[in-house]
């Protein structure tokens, strides 16, 4: 059994998303110890600027005509769809910057789309797999708060993986990541402790989730 996790977060050590998640890929882990695990960091391996640019244009020239920066990136797509394609689950730690959608997560969507097997109007390849989405947002955006509605971020992150991509998608969200470390937001840390805590909890038990159904699809 395989897992992909889709790392986003630009914290290193101090990553609220990346730490959920090793929660989540930790109960996978018990259950599949010898899976294969697929990383896919994208601070570490970011998208190339131009390589969307490339890759859309590479679909209007034959193979044989495109020029270096097109097959190149044309190639770079290929891996990035081949990966999920390769998955049997999917753990997917993404945030919230600037009241919208990481722009790493949004370069590597594009170049997804940019590849013939998840084209629009193509059945994607991978509909029905489960995933467990989680989504860090560092301040708060619930029912009442000054920023209510600002979230752009996690609708859009539930379109593409759930609507477009067709996942049983599984989701986490955690908000108020900065209060730790966001001298203005003291008196918001308890409720942040909080949110984690059951962030943590969330995310373990869709770990399960996703673990009893690649059990399932290995019956």
């Amino acid at each position: 059994m395989s897992l992909f996790r889709l790392d986003a977060s630009i914290r290193g050590e101090q990553s609220v998303s990346r730490a959920v998640a090793d929660t989540a890929e930790a109960a996978w882990t018990r259950t599949h110890p010898s899976g294969l695990i697929t990383r896919r960091d994208l601070i570490a391996s970011p998208v190339p600027v131009d390589a969307w640019v490339s890759a859309v244009t590479a679909a209007f020239v034959p193979p044989e005509q495109r020029s270096e920066e097109q097959a190149t990136a044309a190639a770079l797509a290929a891996t990035y769809v081949d990966e999920l394609v390769a998955a049997d689950a999917y753990l997917l730690a993404v945030p919230l910057y600037n009241w919208g959608v990481s722009q790493h997560v949004k370069a590597w969507i594009d170049m997804l789309l940019a590849e013939p097997r998840l084209a629009p109007g193509q059945e994607s390849p991978v509909r029905g797999r489960p995933a467990a989405l989680i989504v860090t947002r560092g301040g708060g955006y619930g029912a009442g708060s000054p920023k209510e509605g600002w979230d752009h971020a996690t609708p859009y992150y539930r379109r593409f993986f759930g609507d477009v991509l067709g996942l049983d998608l599984h989701v986490s969200e955690i908000e108020l990541t900065l209060a730790e470390v966001t001298p203005a937001m003291e008196p918001l840390r308890d409720q942040a402790r909080r949110n984690l805590d059951a962030g943590h909890a969330s995310a373990g038990k869709h770990g399960e989730l996703l673990a009893q159904h690649t059990l399932g699809l290995a019956a």
